[in-house]
């Protein structure tokens, strides 16, 4: 049994050694917090290093205004533990973290996480069996690594020429200022993704001025979001049955657009024309709807969906920018064309680094080479999104191509849950202290992974986007429906690892 004395965890460290415990899952997102509930169950000890002082990933974070989830909030919660409480069809940030924190006082996971514990590094041990942990509150030593930081974890911004001497106030959407009073500002938004399209209508009515500059448009879609009545959420609190319902009838339906994303690219056709109607009944000058219309097929990048956004870009006190950023100065932005625009303050809302992260660089396996080192010429690559090759005893949660670009994300870390499990109870019964994924069955699934990639909308002639790395492989993305995905995870594989034996695991 797992005890909630946090004292238990380090309870088989050395006298004046690191504490050590069973499992160290880095991130209090929905990947660690989805493990780790799992792990409980099983009686297996870990902890969770987080390093901020609340929990919550992404969603913790992502608080500009505006936020909120483009997938439909029935898909957007653990099968497991549903919530009946959702009051909009598509959720708010603010509705999702308190789901998290709600499932980590209701699961008891608060005693085992971390505040404030960065990862620094992680170097494996062979002799110890284990990963040595540097964090920001000192060492520790944990027989399992499991990765949840996530793949939006971490903000990026472009190297502008220029933009050190700016003098006025700057900031990511992911780290938003909220003590900065927007009123009477001319404004400069960088980026015209997810994030951009629900925080700009928001901004936009305060703004003296506001600048899109914007390197390519994105598709975007009508938002089907509505109320969800009081009369639904007593249905779902009293007959459970009833959600689950609904939520089949929105992941068959999210199933179908993959068709067209990775088996059927032609039929995005009927997405663009649903795009384009969206884009004509709401912007009636031809020019900004020539700046406002993508040159790529729905799905290359990531699809969109609001309401608003274009009615902002159309107000009187926007401009929405086509050309490219030449330099920023320390009151202004320049454009390639020579023309100077003056800003008060720039709001990057330029994504994050998914294909770069850097977390990659502080985990070093048996040899000594980091992932970064190791992904270097071949590109962020694992087997089934999970383990790699050359660092023992880890997994990664949501890894390379486990991705999707239509339906919600939880599917995919529902479907790793069980495979780790798996394999940390075949450790436990057979006292196993070492597994490594074979390179073989690595390669093998990674070349099928890109051939399936090649009939996919993401890898059309022409289409560039941050699902791709610096080589052009997408890297982010599973080419397939998410059904075939959790039917591969069902059961751990040991077929596929090597293993070593007498440990400090103890059979059952």
């Amino acid at each position: 049994m797992i005890s909630e004395d946090p004292a238990r965890l380090s309870s088989a460290a050395a006298p004046g050694g690191p504490a050590r415990t069973r499992v160290a899952i880095v991130g209090a997102g929905f990947s660690g917090l989805g493990i780790a509930m799992a792990l409980q169950r099983e009686g297996i000890d870990f902890a969770i290093f987080e390093r901020s002082d609340r929990l919550g990933g992404t969603w913790r974070d992502n608080s500009y205004p505006g936020s909120k989830c483009d997938v439909p909030s029935h898909l957007y919660s653990f099968s497991f533990a549903p919530n009946p409480e959702w009051r909009h069809t598509y959720s708010t940030q603010a509705e999702i973290w308190a789901y998290l924190e709600g499932l980590a006082e209701r699961f008891k996971l608060l005693p085992h996480v971390r505040f404030e514990h960065e990862l620094r590094l992680a170097k494996w041990d062979e002799a110890a069996r284990g990963w040595r942990l540097a964090t920001s509150r000192g060492p520790w030593l944990a027989d399992v690594l499991i990765l949840a930081c996530g793949a939006l974890s971490e903000p990026s911004v472009p190297a502008l020429e220029g933009l050190e001497t700016f003098q006025g106030r700057s900031f990511h959407s992911a780290r938003w200022d909220h003590a900065h009073d927007l009123a009477d500002q001319r404004i400069a938004v960088i980026g015209s993704g997810a994030s951009a399209v629900q925080f700009v209508p928001q901004i936009q009515p305060r703004a003296k001025r506001l600048y899109l500059f914007q390197r390519t448009p994105p598709w975007v879609f009508p938002h089907l979001d509505r109320e969800i009545t009081d009369a639904e959420r007593a249905l779902y609190r009293r007959v459970p049955a009833a959600q689950r319902i609904v939520r089949a009838g929105v992941y068959w339906s999210r199933e179908l657009v993959a068709l067209a994303l990775t088996k059927r690219p032609r039929l995005t056709v009927l997405l663009e024309r649903m795009a384009r109607k969206h884009l004509a009944r709401q912007i009636e000058d031809p020019e900004l709807r020539r700046k406002l219309t993508p040159d790529y097929a729905p799905g290359c990048k990531r699809m969109l969906i609001s309401n608003d956004y274009y009615p902002s870009l159309a107000a009187p006190n926007v401009e929405v920018v086509a050309e490219t950023i030449r330099e920023v100065r320390a009151h202004s932005i320049v454009t390639i064309d020579g023309r100077e625009r003056e800003v008060d303050t720039l709001i990057f809302g330029t994504g994050f680094r998914v294909t770069d992260n850097p977390v990659a660089r502080r985990v070093e396996g048996a040899g000594g080479t980091s992932l970064a080192r190791a992904w270097a010429e071949s590109g962020s690559r694992a087997y089934l999104g999970t383990t790699v090759p050359g660092f023992p005893n880890l997994f990664l949660m949501t890894g390379p191509n486990t991705g999707i670009g239509h339906t919600s994300l939880l599917l995919m870390i529902e479907a790793q849950i069980p495979y780790i499990i798996g394999c940390l109870r075949l450790m436990q019964a057979r006292g196993l202290g070492r597994f490594e994924v074979r390179r073989g069955p690595c390669d093998a699934f990674n070349e099928e992974l890109q051939r399936k990639m090649r009939r996919t909308v993401w890898n059309l002639g022409g289409c560039t986007s941050w699902y791709l790395d610096r080589h052009g492989r997408n890297t982010t993305l599973w080419p397939d429906f998410t059904w075939k995905y959790r039917w591969r995870m069902r059961r751990f594989d040991p077929e596929s690892y090597e293993f070593v034996e007498n440990s400090v695991w103890q059979p059952k």
